[in-house]
């Protein structure tokens, strides 16, 4: 029975099948049915004195999150969200930290058929109002120290056509809050019932930038769950005695994806920490809560390996994943003598969430070989094609990674939100590839290595940046004719921005107008996303047809960090 009196749903065994193939279509069973209900899958289902996460802060401190709790808490924000009009298929904005408000914020939403549009909190006010307006959101909950950033002003309307929802202390009279709505209801009105909107509905909407234009929408079905959870159990290999902290930020794919929704739904317990980065806390954390099963981006673990002294003797840790950007290789011995286990890198994508692993589940798992990211996991088919031609490519050649969708039943993705042009480009005429954007190549025992994008988006610290949103604010500054922006490599954070900017005429760089083109940037666009470096440059490459040609400065720029040497460009990089 479940914590209101209702009975569970019983399709999914309490004993899964050791055949990973069955495995997929138990899951595909349970997420991907006509009547699939949220509210019963990721919460109502568990026992109600079940621990689903735990929140920590940044002195050490917690506090436990049941499902008894989270359903509570969920039902009375329900009721609140039918009371403000929000019903099935509406979009709900959060601009929230890893909190236990989030966790029953997002459960709220699910339970009224609506939809969630994450905003990552290093948002600046014109990224955060353009996912506003191209998600049509009718609702916002935000933090009370991230309300600032929507107040009327340059970026903001005036008169918005959303309402908004504070959480925690420090909201304004006029406001409405979180905790008095949640006060104001009850859980056992009828409004709190978790509605059936089946598997096919949309429950996420996330954001994506690629090179050119506005962000896109990636229409995530109630579906998908059933990949998600896949590589919870067969990529991180979590087993049911594993401490697990997925470290990723919810605003963004892989905390969303694996930090939220899949330990939700597998019932298995998440921790997560309300406080800033740092490697000595990141430490402390893995040391104080005896974490065994570990997942984060390749960055962390760069900036962990460059704090030695702060590693602590006693980890416990079994498990060891990295996803987002590519694994330097060195990384995973470092891990091995450091961490006590070695770090079995992923890849996917937003649209796709993790489908090639270096899995940890005993059924799958396999030597890792350091450069590769591994196998396609259970449910997914990904291949090589030649370059010229939708063509299987020859063992150890370069080209194009991508989803082979009729063998693939767990591939969810099929078009991005309100944008027919960008859906076609990423599917065959056929229908059977889905074009990943990135090239890579395959060796005889099929392991899977990542070469390069085909797009210009950068990755930097896990976080994709297209550089168009960059250059655009870059761009609004007076002193600024064009402006280009690359991704660098760089050995802490994998890529860093830099940008190649052309003055108007009279004008000349100084240190003082990179800090004022820096702090636009992180001002207008995201306080991460900032360029590093600045070159003043005369002129910027171009096609025939005028088009900037970032692949041209951004090969130049590695072949000079490659081998240093002395340009004819102005730079200036921040001290």
């Amino acid at each position: 029975m479940l914590h209101d009196g209702t009975s569970a749903p019983t399709r999914e065994k309490d004993h899964p099948t050791n055949d990973p193939r069955k495995r997929v279509d138990e899951l595909l069973a349970t997420y991907g049915v006509p009547d699939a209900c949220l509210g019963e899958l990721l919460c109502d289902t568990h026992p109600a004195d079940a621990v689903a996460f735990t929140v920590v802060e940044a002195d050490l401190s917690t506090h436990e999150l049941s499902y008894g709790d989270l359903q509570e808490r969920s039902r009375r924000f329900a009721v609140a969200l039918a009371e403000l009009g929000i019903g099935p298929g509406d979009r709900v904005a959060t601009l929230m930290g890893k909190s236990g408000d989030l966790v029953a914020t997002l459960l709220g939403i699910w339970r009224r058929g609506a939809v969630h549009v994450p905003l990552f909190t290093a948002f600046a006010p014109p990224a955060i109002a353009s996912r506003l307006h191209n998600s049509g959101a009718k609702l916002v909950v935000v933090d009370a120290d991230q309300a600032v950033k929507l107040q009327p002003g340059v970026d903001m309307p005036a008169e918005p056509f959303w309402q908004t929802i504070v959480v925690g202390p420090g909201a304004q009279k006029a406001e409405l809050t979180f905790s008095e709505l949640l006060a104001r209801h009850r859980s056992d009105d009828p409004r709190a019932k978790a509605l059936s909107v089946g598997g096919d509905a949309e429950f996420v909407r996330l954001f994506t930038s690629g090179t050119t234009g506005t962000p896109k929408g990636v229409s995530i079905p109630v579906r998908a769950i059933a990949s998600f959870r896949t590589y919870l159990e067969y990529g991180i290999g979590l087993e049911p005695d594993d401490v697990y902290w997925n470290a990723a930020d919810p605003g963004w794919a892989y905390g969303l994806y694996y930090g939220i929704i899949a330990p939700l739904a597998a019932g298995r317990p998440n921790i997560l920490l309300h406080a800033g980065f740092s490697a000595e806390l990141t430490y402390r954390m893995l040391a104080t809560f005896r974490v065994t099963n570990f997942t984060t981006a390749p960055t962390v673990y760069r900036v962990m390996r460059s704090e030695p002294e702060a590693a602590p003797s006693d980890l416990v840790l079994r498990r060891c994943s990295s996803a987002g950007e590519p694994l330097n290789p060195d990384l995973v011995a470092w891990a091995q003598n450091t961490l006590g286990a070695p770090i079995h890198d992923c890849y996917g994508q937003t649209e796709l969430g993790m489908c090639v692993v270096n899995g940890w589940h005993p059924d799958i798992v396999a030597p890792v070989r350091p450069g590769s990211m591994g196998h396609p996991m259970p449910g997914w088919s990904v291949e090589v094609l030649r370059d010229e031609a939708d063509e299987i490519a020859p063992a150890g050649t370069v080209g194009r990674v991508a989803v082979d969708v009729l063998h693939s039943p767990l591939m969810w993705f099929t078009g991005y939100a309100d944008n027919p042009t960008k859906t076609a480009e990423r599917f065959s005429d056929d229908g059977r590839w889905y074009y990943t954007g990135d090239a890579g190549s395959a060796d005889e025992e099929g392991y899977l290595r990542f070469s390069s994008r085909d797009d210009d988006v950068i990755i930097m610290a896990g976080y994709r940046i297209g550089p168009f949103d960059v250059e655009s604010v870059l761009a609004s500054h007076p002193d600024v004719v064009e402006t280009a922006v690359v991704g660098v490599p760089d050995d802490l954070r994998g890529e860093v921005l830099e940008a190649f900017v052309v003055l108007r005429a009279g004008v000349t760089g100084s240190d003082a107008l990179v800090n004022d083109l820096q702090q636009l940037v992180k001002q207008k666009f995201a306080a991460h996303a900032y360029p590093r470096t600045v070159h003043f440059v005369a002129e910027l490459p171009k096609t025939a047809s005028g088009k900037i040609q970032r692949f041209a400065l951004r090969d130049q720029r590695r072949a000079e960090v490659a081998t240093p040497m002395v340009t004819t460009a102005v730079t200036r990089t921040e001290q």
